[in-house]
């Protein structure tokens, strides 16, 4: 008889219920299986109405975040030999309100990455003849930053976001200093602005949950922590050299 291993999925279905449940499934246990390889069997073999979020299946397109034993990570780099015998529970990300089974909502993400406007920002007008030029340090400067995936993971470890939603959050952070960083932009001030407010860069405490999580070593974190040092230079310079704002 082929082993098996259980998944214990939290399920809600708010056209049935207004409460979650634990749901038990067996499914064959493979080396080479991910969770969401487990998932996609309960919905192809067991049950068709498990709903939850994928697309990728490579660690890219950031959808497939879930809890696995308390732990946010992607359903598609999580191997179910790491957490054999098992059983393995399974929950939608935490900090997010819940649509479906795993399926989180994630308008209040979108929204304020568009508040840090995660985008080059030019004061001219006119697009130069050619490239904007840059040397390989300059590129290594913002690069890191640039590798956030949008899988939400960093939100559901940070306690900050838990405890206070109106927190701009790690990866919405490290998306406006990506940006300010690149040598091609120039819109630090107007990113500033709204990384400094009371929701933003000085409400993170420094736990560092999220750089611990973060599949492709973003370090928001890191980022937070740059942009504290930046702002807080700029705010003195303004006194001591405030010919420099005319």
């Amino acid at each position: 008889m082929n082993e098996q291993i259980t998944l214990e999925v939290l399920r809600y279905r708010p056209e049935e219920s207004s409460k979650q449940i634990y749901q038990s499934y067996d499914v064959p246990f493979k080396k080479e299986w991910v969770i969401l390889d487990a998932l996609n069997y309960i919905k192809d073999e067991l049950d068709g109405t498990l709903s939850y979020r994928w697309s990728c299946r490579m660690g890219v397109c950031g959808s497939c975040g879930m809890m696995v034993n308390g732990e946010p990570v992607l359903s598609c780099a999580s191997f179910l030999e790491t957490f054999h015998p098992g059983p393995i529970r399974i929950e939608p990300l935490e900090n997010f309100p819940v649509v479906r089974d795993l399926v989180s909502e994630m308008s209040d993400f979108m929204e304020k990455l568009e508040r840090v406007q995660p985008w080059l920002i030019r004061k001219d007008e006119d697009p130069p003849e050619g490239e904007y030029l840059q040397t390989p340090s300059q590129l290594m400067d913002y690069k890191n930053y640039s590798m956030c995936i949008n899988c939400m993971l960093c939100y559901s470890a940070c306690p900050v976001y838990g405890l206070e939603p109106s927190f701009l959050g790690p990866a919405a952070i490290a998306l406006g200093q990506r940006y300010n960083l690149d040598s091609r932009d120039q819109g630090e001030k107007i990113r500033n602005a709204v990384l400094s407010e009371d929701d933003g860069i000085w409400q993170c405490t420094l736990v560092g949950e999220c750089s611990a999580v973060c599949p492709k070593d973003v370090d928001p974190a890191a980022a937070i922590q740059r942009l504290k040092v930046s702002t807080t230079v700029d705010f003195f310079k303004s006194f001591l050299m405030p010919w420099q704002n005319r």
